[in-house]
């Protein structure tokens, strides 16, 4: 089986969220649990880092676009663990962002109309086309009428992901001819209240669908978390599916990390303390080693429940805890991090921006409790990371946290973490006071850290559950 990875980040070449962490780590796990011949397309950015290219493989890729002919290069690298291939047209992504720009929309479709282009120059037709996420919306469309008239992509079949359904890719219809979707069928997909829309029209011209996690493919169905696609998501029920990311052990496993002081295991936990050091020491806060932290590692956003932590932050530090925070963002929640530091210097480690992993690494395995109250969370990676190391997760139960986190049972001496269901600081601080006191009791905590540490949340079961996916989309 043949199957073309498009995506608009992937680890390492470019990050800004959870789809950089996905797209890097499945193709791998495609090639290694179930042998699918997969291979990964993104462009290459200004930021991408050369180092990691082995060289350039196309030089001349023909591209039509806009009525020109453009000719592009493109890289090949194996950094992933799987063979990855990077569009080289800098007009379009040799600037210093990822995303955040006014043309973005012509940005991805070219990309999709030069990576559908790279497939056709690689031999034999893949046999399915898998996009993530808006960017690859313009792909699902493109594919859907080349399938009609292009003998290459008569038999390829297309599965879209969808990690995050708020951002959705919405610009000026006016653009769709100028970008080569004439056909009254591909323009109807896109067009949503005015606008056009890239993620409606790979929602509508999939063959079939996916999300991140179980919840979430659930929790989109509804008006409260559709935006504005619920009824569409509600026809294409019978084609979505969720499937849980998983984690790439061999770049987050606390035994073998390069990032962190010391290693350790869910047999022998005793380098957690150490690392616990390092944090405390990076931090510039005192060395109790015995006194908890409570960490948090996200963009300062309003879905990553910040609100919550606004309010519930006081409260927190009566507890006598630690609190450090990974992140950037909306100005007014890196002001809340910057005044809170400031109000209690001894108690509070805060690093505004994107430190890259290193020190993300270090925060999971030197803490000892990690929130993540979002309001809504498609899938969330860090509470899977936090319990790889030791780091117990508290929860809002939604999306893929509700799929992941089991709560604590104290009677059972089961569950991995603590969960609360209202999107209230109250009900945050009653889990954060119910993982504290279970810290106190030494026992205790050690079996809530083992039972994380020791949960499967391998890449190599969501691998099998997308063979079959794309087996029953290539029946279609």
């Amino acid at each position: 089986m043949r199957v073309a990875i498009l995506t608009s980040e992937a680890v390492p070449f470019a990050k800004t969220g959870g789809l950089g962490d996905v797209a890097g780590a499945l193709p791998k796990a495609l090639r290694a649990a179930a042998d699918v011949d997969a291979s990964l397309v993104l462009p290459l950015y200004e930021k991408t880092d050369r180092a990691l290219l082995r060289g350039q493989i196309i030089d001349n890729l023909e591209v039509e676009w806009g009525g020109h002919r453009h000719l592009v290069g493109v890289w090949y690298s194996e950094a992933t663990g799987a063979p990855s291939f990077l569009i080289d047209a800098p007009r379009y992504f040799a600037r210093p962002e990822i995303y955040g720009y006014s043309d973005d929309h012509q940005r991805f479709a070219f990309f999709s109309r030069a990576a559908l282009e790279l497939l056709k120059r690689q031999g034999s037709p893949p046999d399915v086309v898998h996009g993530n996420d808006w960017q690859s919306g313009f792909a699902m469309a493109e594919l859907h009428s080349r399938r009609g008239i292009d003998p290459f992509y008569a038999r390829t079949r297309t599965l879209l992901s969808v990690h995050n359904l708020a951002y959705q890719g919405a610009f000026d219809p006016a653009d769709l001819a100028r970008m080569g979707f004439t056909r009254r069928e591909t323009r109807d997909a896109f067009t949503q209240d005015g606008a056009a829309v890239a993620l409606k029209a790979g929602l509508m011209l999939a063959d079939a669908l996916s999300t991140v996690s179980r919840r979430y493919a659930e929790e989109i169905q509804t008006r409260e978390q559709g935006y504005g696609l619920d009824w569409l998501l509600r026809m294409r029920r019978d084609r979505l599916v969720g499937i849980t990311n998983g984690v790439d052990y061999e770049v987050w496993n606390p035994a073998t990390d390069p990032h962190i002081a010391a290693h350790f295991g869910a047999d022998d936990l005793s380098g957690k303390r150490e690392c616990k050091r390092d944090l405390l020491r990076r931090f510039h806060l005192p060395e109790e080693l015995d006194r908890p932290v409570v960490a948090i590692i996200s963009r300062l956003v309003a879905q990553k429940g910040y609100d919550l932590i606004r309010q519930a932050a006081g409260k927190i530090l009566e507890t006598g805890a630690f609190f450090v925070a990974l992140g950037a963002g909306a100005k007014e929640y890196e002001d809340f991090l910057q005044s809170l530091h400031d109000h209690a210097p001894q108690r509070v480690g805060v690093y505004i921006g994107y430190a890259g992993e290193p020190l993300a690494h270090r925060i999971e395995a030197g803490a000892d409790v990690f929130l993540m109250p979002s309001q809504y969370e498609p899938c969330g990676l860090n509470q899977m990371y936090s319990m790889r190391y030791g780091t117990v997760p508290v929860v809002r139960a939604t999306g893929g946290l509700d799929d992941t986190v089991e709560n604590f049972d104290r009677a059972k001496g089961s569950g991995n973490g603590f969960k609360f269901a209202r999107y209230a600081a109250d009900a945050l601080l009653g889990s954060v006071y119910e993982a504290l006191y279970c810290y106190a009791e030494p026992d205790v905590w050690l079996r809530i850290q083992r039972n994380g540490m020791r949960a499967d949340n391998s890449w190599a079961a969501a691998a099998r559950r997308y063979v079959e996916v794309y087996n029953a989309v290539m029946r279609m």
